[in-house]
């Protein structure tokens, strides 16, 4: 197997791939030491049936760039193919700005042609390419050299099967009309918002049971310290202070350094030097917000009036609809979204696009009275009404 280790190497290699009709795409990376994922390797293959059309890019190797690769994540004449894409666009959008296009997910694929919810790799390729897939390597560090043969074979199969994959999805689609499903799942993952995580949002992603406008402002400077320090130094959040101890700072808002000392959660490390310093002026900041400016928790869906029979018809309606089109539940609507729709809202995903096409256009009816259910044998059937 190739290992490519210079840019004209990859260069060479991407030239040679830009003349198929796709080209498949995986990565490995570490994350538990720093906030961005640390790209340790690369796996690509074109259209073919060996080993022969497949390579390992090292992106650790002295002097290499990448730009290659990312001009053929441009073309668009290019299918890439990937599987799980979302943390590997991330690394390539927080890289270089780029996403690859035109994309494609063998996961979302798969849900789409009935795999199930989150289908694994181990999984499409043992039901599609009817062979096994040796783990052994999953847990290990990718930054070390030399890889082992093991690892490079373990990493090389990632993307060589995966054209099996790709081929027979794209097949399914093509036969089923489901294309454009899967292109609109794939928006999202292509759009930089998805990644671009805002510090001064980063409080909505903390647990509490806490609604007051005066704590909730703590918890938000709070995290908003954190996000940026981790950001800025490229280390976990959770390195800098976890939530259990974010939530426990909002709570005590602690004025000094002695304050600091009395937490039971808060990491040593933490109690000292820039990080104390930003905490201190955190809390500060968050206990000295205007009312006005106070943060205010989404508190609509909790107070929603929701129909449980209707939730109940609509859980029925689901149920039908993805047994007879073979398509993951969870993909078209997951239960809060069901009652939501029960409770009387209509800006909800499963009413709209290719899910409102597949059950959501019904389950207006049925809200409407235009419709029932009735049981035949196994089988549940819409009525007319």
């Amino acid at each position: 197997m190739k290992t490519l280790t210079t840019t004209e190497d990859l260069q060479a290699f991407c030239e040679t791939a830009a003349q198929y009709p796709y080209v498949t795409v995986d990565t490995e990376f570490l994350r538990e030491r720093t906030y961005y994922s640390k790209l340790c390797l690369i796996q690509l293959a074109f259209a073919g049936d060996g080993e022969s059309d497949a390579v390992l890019v090292d992106p650790l190797a002295d002097g290499i760039s990448l730009e290659p690769l990312y001009t053929l994540f441009r073309d668009e004449n290019v299918v890439k193919v990937f599987h799980a894409a979302r943390q590997d666009l991330e690394i390539f959008w927080v890289d270089a700005g780029v996403f690859p296009k035109p994309l494609f997910d063998t996961q979302v694929a798969a849900m789409v042609c009935g795999f199930g919810d989150q289908a694994g790799y181990e999984t499409l390729v043992r039901k599609i390419v009817k062979l096994g897939v040796d783990k052994t390597s999953r847990f290990t560090d990718w930054s070390r050299r030399p890889l082992s043969e093991a690892q490079k074979t373990y990493a090389l199969a990632d993307v060589t099967h995966l054209r099996n994959i790709y081929e027979f999805l794209a097949a399914e689609l093509e036969k089923s009309g489901r294309s454009h499903w899967v292109a609109e799942e794939l928006q999202v993952l292509t759009d930089p918002a998805t990644y671009d995580i805002q510090p001064e949002d980063a409080w909505k992603r903390v647990k509490t049971r806490t609604s007051s406008g005066k704590f909730l402002a703590v918890v938000r400077e709070l995290a908003a310290f954190r996000e940026t320090y981790a950001q800025t130094n490229n280390v976990p959040r959770n390195r800098v202070f976890k939530d259990d101890a974010l939530v426990e700072l909002a709570s005590t808002k602690p004025r000094n350094p002695g304050d600091l000392g009395g937490s039971r959660l808060l990491l040593r490390e933490a109690r000292k030097g820039a990080i104390a310093e930003g905490i201190l002026a955190a809390v500060a900041k968050g206990a000295d917000c205007p009312p006005e400016d106070h943060p205010r928790m989404d508190r609509s869906k909790e107070k929603l009036q929701v129909n449980p029979a209707l939730a109940d018809l609509l859980r029925v309606l689901l149920k039908a609809k993805t047994e007879a089109e073979g398509v993951a539940a969870k993909l078209i609507a997951p239960s809060a979204d069901l009652d939501a729709i029960a409770a009387g809202l209509r800006d909800v995903p499963a009413l709209s696009g290719w899910r409102r096409e597949v059950f959501g256009a019904d389950a207006l009816r049925l809200c409407e009275g235009k419709i029932g259910l009735a049981a035949k044998g196994q089988a549940v059937q819409v009525v007319e009404l």
